[in-house]
């Protein structure tokens, strides 16, 4: 009896431990697979921030110029075609999504009605509506899947982002800071991840924030997405 008793103790325990063990793995799980996931990201962020930033040097070796930002000519405050063709011949393009706010584009987008800031796939770092407007001068799909967004700030301003979707339109988060990230050209000839100082979206607390409600909010998360 006495050993019949013990086989059953230990047959308990092995059922507590089974249970403890489920326990924690729907606990730790998730959390390692999102961290997974992150990394999956931020390793992506760096290689196509590496593609580009190649291409500005690759320009610069065939034409003996280095692209600036106030040298870059908009036909119009809504035509960015120049920085395109700046960097079309060194990507690997699968494919040109055409005209951003025609219907047939990657990711259609009509920046300007209303207040521009609504997407039916994008949204800021913490959930709120994007602003649209600053990805709509062109989209072009990369080979590995990645989305490239084109975006000039008026003929006045030269101001020039550069925005990349790292694991494609197709796929979830879908949040700025999160897998859209933004780079800037500036005067100097620099692809500038959005966050680092000087560039536009420099101000954490308003770009790179789990409260802010501003439309860019998560555009100043490049920065620190490619330090960790």
């Amino acid at each position: 009896m006495k050993h019949v008793q013990n086989k059953a103790f230990t047959l308990s325990e092995v059922l507590v431990s089974l249970v403890i063990i489920g326990v924690i793995a729907a606990i730790t799980v998730p959390v390692i697979f999102a961290n997974y996931q992150e990394q999956a990201l931020k390793s992506s962020l760096k290689k196509n921030y590496s593609v580009l930033k190649q291409a500005l040097d690759r320009y610069q070796a065939e034409n003996g110029e280095r692209v600036i930002a106030s040298d870059i000519a908009m036909t119009s405050d809504y035509n960015n075609e120049q920085l395109i063709n700046v960097f079309i011949p060194y990507l690997n393009i699968l494919y040109d999504c055409g005209e951003t706010r025609a219907n047939s584009s990657c990711i259609p987008i009509d920046a300007y009605s209303g207040n521009g800031n609504s997407s039916d796939v994008y949204k800021t770092y913490n959930g709120y509506d994007i602003m649209e407007k600053r990805f709509d001068d062109g989209q072009f799909v990369l080979s590995d899947g990645s989305l490239l967004f084109f975006e000039g700030i008026s003929i006045t301003n030269n101001i020039h982002y550069i925005s990349v979707d790292v694991n494609g339109f197709g796929k979830k988060p879908n949040r700025l800071g999160k897998d859209l990230f933004v780079f800037e050209l500036n005067d100097d000839g620099n692809l500038l991840p959005e966050g680092a100082k000087g560039t536009v979206y420099y101000d954490t607390d308003s770009y790179c924030s789990n409260t802010s409600t501003n439309s860019m909010n998560g555009a100043g998360c490049t920065y620190k997405a490619l330090l960790n």
